[in-house]
């Protein structure tokens, strides 16, 4: 199995859907499974290169390896990568082409121009419009989105982020429930900061019942004692939950996205803002429930945190969570 080079046009933002395959009519999805979309299009300006591509072992394995791995053994069957148009065979080489292996792989192009009737890309913007913008893009390869244009449920993550098994673990069994809910993984603000600068965290308050009662992006934030401030000065303690883009949508979320983004791009300051997706997210409080978990998240913001990733890999490995080589078997992540 390979990864699928399939392009889409969403329908909404053009007078006809446009599929630009040779190879389409051969694809299929199956309905039922759980889809996990990787957010790859980030350009890494802090960590001084493509953090989606840096090796974090010694098998010189990716972070998109070890959350596609765990992503396998907790139930998801497919992974959307959404990525730039220009590092699509980059990524390909050096991860898809490893992983369309072992798991239904395809890749969904985060493009500047890829905007609403009557927006055009500001002079001077060159990154990506965030977060929100890149889940539009992969909202047409979710679960039964090419036979019904209707989405199944999805989960996103970061890339550049180690969210532990247990995290899918979780994600996946919310997700298989029936229920209406949509959720978050939340972790502790304290063990997400990093020593070496500062970061943002979609800072969460939530209720006696574990639903989202609101999140709000923070920029800047670097630790101080008993938790961390951001660039206003404002004081977070270490027990506050924040979010590090591990969302589980269900379908109907998809309404929320492609509605927000033209709004965003309406803002005063779009110019120069991203679209997040807590922006999202927000949106659809109540219905969103802040999933517990026991797992240890690391990340690699700045060159200088990947060997304290490294290091705790390698004890996770030596603990027998994961195996030297994530995919040396194809049955080691279903395994497992």
């Amino acid at each position: 199995m390979t990864g699928k080079r399939v392009h889409y046009r969403h329908p909404a933002w053009s007078e006809q859907s446009e599929w630009e395959s040779q190879d389409l009519a051969n694809y299929t999805f199956l309905m039922s499974n759980l889809t996990l979309v990787v957010l790859a299009a980030g350009m890494g300006n802090r960590f001084g290169g493509l953090k989606q591509l840096a090796p974090v072992d010694e098998a010189g394995q990716t972070l998109v390896d070890y959350a596609v791995f765990d992503a396998i053994r907790a139930g998801f069957e497919r992974v959307v990568a959404v990525v730039t148009p220009q590092l699509e065979p980059e990524f390909a080489a050096r991860i898809g082409d490893v992983i369309g292996r072992h798991v239904e792989l395809v890749y969904a192009h985060q493009s500047l121009d890829a905007l609403p009737p009557g927006f055009t890309v500001p002079p001077g913007r060159v990154k990506p419009w965030g977060t929100g913008q890149a889940v539009l893009a992969a909202l047409p390869f979710v679960s039964g989105a090419f036979a019904t244009g209707v989405g199944g449920a999805f989960a996103t993550v970061n890339a550049d982020d180690f969210y532990g098994r247990d995290a899918y673990d979780q994600m996946a069994g919310f997700l298989a429930d029936d229920g209406g809910n949509h959720g978050l993984v939340g972790y502790r603000l304290v063990n997400t900061l990093s020593e070496h600068g500062t970061v943002s965290r979609g800072v969460c308050d939530v209720d006696g019942d574990g639903r989202l009662v609101d999140i709000c992006e923070r920029t800047a934030l670097r630790p101080v004692a008993g938790g961390a401030v951001d660039e206003a000065g404002d004081f977070y303690g270490g027990d506050t939950l924040v979010s590090l883009n591990f969302w589980g949508f269900r379908a109907d979320a998809a309404d929320a996205f492609r509605d927000g983004f033209p709004r965003f791009l309406n803002r005063p300051d779009a110019a120069t803002a991203e679209y997040f997706l807590p922006d999202v997210a927000r949106t659809l409080i109540p219905r969103v429930r802040v999933l517990p978990t026991s797992a240890v998240w690391m990340g690699m913001t700045y060159a200088d945190d990947l060997p304290g990733l490294r290091a705790h890999l390698a004890s996770l490995c030596d603990q027998g969570v994961y195996p030297r080589s994530l995919w040396s078997d194809a049955a080691t992540a279903r395994a497992a």
